[in-house]
């Protein structure tokens, strides 16, 4: 099944998808967009080109587990995209995304203005891949 993550910021919202058997998460495209209504208009277009059949949403926790204003945002965006793509989403703990985003282009030795453009699809790859990997380790448990 393909799933879509999406890694949610003030200005700035990565995407990524992931392959029909749900091996591996792939960086799609950072939204450059203040405005939620606009935002969700944007990701209903990349549903159109992308055909995922469900959503994660990552929720940006705090070190000890509590949730501030920044999850309760993504949750009220998580309702928000379920209702206007009717596409079930679910929310992913996405502590330590960022910082894991910025090792990454570290080794590969992205800077300046292209790792400020990518860094977001990066942490939203990393949300889906945790997911994916939850997802396998379920199916194998059982």
């Amino acid at each position: 099944m393909k799933i879509m993550a999406v890694d949610l910021g003030k200005a700035r919202t990565g995407i990524a998808v992931c392959d029909e058997g749900e091996m591996l998460a792939s960086p799609v495209t950072v939204i450059h967009e203040h405005n939620e209504e606009r935002l969700l208009k944007k990701i209903g277009q990349l549903v159109k080109e992308q055909q995922p059949k469900l959503f994660v949403v990552g929720l940006p926790r705090n070190m000890d587990g509590s949730e501030g204003e920044s999850a309760q945002r993504c949750r009220d965006f998580a309702e928000k995209l379920q209702m206007h793509t009717q596409l079930p989403v679910t929310l992913r703990d996405e502590r330590g995304t960022t910082i894991t985003a910025h090792g990454y282009l570290n080794s590969t030795d992205t800077r300046g203005k292209k790792r400020k453009a990518v860094v977001d699809a990066v942490a939203a790859t990393i949300i889906l891949q945790d997911y994916l990997d939850f997802r396998r380790n379920q199916k194998n448990s059982q």
